[in-house]
């Protein structure tokens, strides 16, 4: 699987779990998404947003979509 810095990951196998991070950044709120392959880890930058509670509840929706896709028992 690539790093972060590849914006082309190769193909292979499923995700085993994701993750969204809130965070700040020169008055934005940032929304990233990690999803971790058995091969490695990627993370990407969704979006940014002018308040927290925007960042907070677009990451909750993006966290939401990712799951449905992820194969297996959810935990929590």
């Amino acid at each position: 699987m690539s790093t972060s810095g590849d914006p082309h990951p190769t193909p292979g196998e499923p995700a085993v779990a994701v993750d969204t991070l809130v965070s700040e950044d020169r008055g934005r709120w940032i929304v990233e998404i990690v999803v971790v392959f058995p091969d490695g880890v990627v993370r990407r930058r969704i979006n940014d947003y002018p308040t927290e509670r925007h960042a907070r509840i677009a990451a909750g929706w993006v966290r939401q979509s990712a799951d449905r896709n992820i194969e297996g028992p959810l935990n929590g």
